[in-house]
């Protein structure tokens, strides 16, 4: 591998680790030498830190909550030290036509995606930058730029994320702090239990809609969110990178 690539003594926060998305950069940082500490509201993330707990620590509680973000961090530095990287991932979804989304489906959905992230990117920010520096990437989705019809509540909240990102980079760059923010299309998680019946498989029949002619892995955006995070991407920051299997770009 690379050594630009290689993430060894450096220290990583990532949230909503449980599953998905998160669970696969969880992995794919640790395999890269990356200490971590993971975050969910599921207690299931503590399996992550008991089968290797020298090196990973856990958290469970509320990503939008500021206590737990200031908690997060302060892990981070009193158990292995340092932080070095934040991956911004907790997220919800909701799919509802405007007429039939309340306020109340608005404002959680925008509580967790817009208000979580910003709280512990506010907080990681704060120790990166007494530090010296640091990267954050954060998980946003093609609708960061891309409107589709029953998406009012989360297309906000991830455009939001989007500009939050873009902020991050423009007061992060002379403190040597990166944000970045990786935008999947479709993938291959189960983000829509609970939301529809059958969701894996609605999320599957969407392979055709992308050119390359299927849906994406959870690791493929590993892949990127690991390389935005690493030395390898030291010139890029303020950038939305498109993991979408060229969605956008029709």
């Amino acid at each position: 591998m690379n050594t630009s690539w290689d993430l060894n003594g450096r220290v990583a926060v990532v949230t909503g680790a449980a599953r998905g998305i998160g669970l696969a950069t969880a992995g794919l940082l640790r395999e890269r030498g990356a200490r971590l500490v993971v975050t969910d509201r599921s207690d299931a993330v503590e399996k992550l830190a008991a089968g290797d707990p020298g090196n990973v620590a856990a958290l469970v509680g509320d990503v939008a909550d500021e206590e737990l973000a200031r908690a997060t961090m302060r892990l981070a530095t009193e158990r292995f030290g340092r932080l070095d990287i934040l991956v911004n991932n907790a997220g919800r979804t909701l799919n509802k036509p405007v007429t039939e989304t309340s306020v109340e489906d608005f404002e959680s959905i925008l509580r967790v995606n817009a208000r979580g992230n910003f709280v512990q990117a506010r907080e990681a920010f704060r120790v990166m930058e007494a530090a010296g520096g640091g990267s954050i990437v954060s998980v946003a989705s093609v609708s960061s730029v891309a409107a589709f019809a029953t998406q009012t509540a989360y297309a906000a909240s991830k455009g939001a994320l989007a500009q939050i990102t873009r902020v991050l980079a423009i007061e992060g760059g002379p403190k040597g702090i990166r944000s970045n923010a990786v935008l999947p299309g479709v993938i291959d998680t189960d983000i829509m239990e609970g939301v529809v019946d059958n969701g894996r498989e609605m999320l599957a029949s969407f392979g055709d809609a992308h050119p390359i002619g299927r849906i994406g892995r959870p690791e493929e955006v590993a892949e990127a969110i690991a390389f935005l995070a690493s030395d390898a991407a030291s010139f890029i920051t303020g950038a939305l990178v498109a993991v979408d299997g060229g969605w956008t770009a029709q």
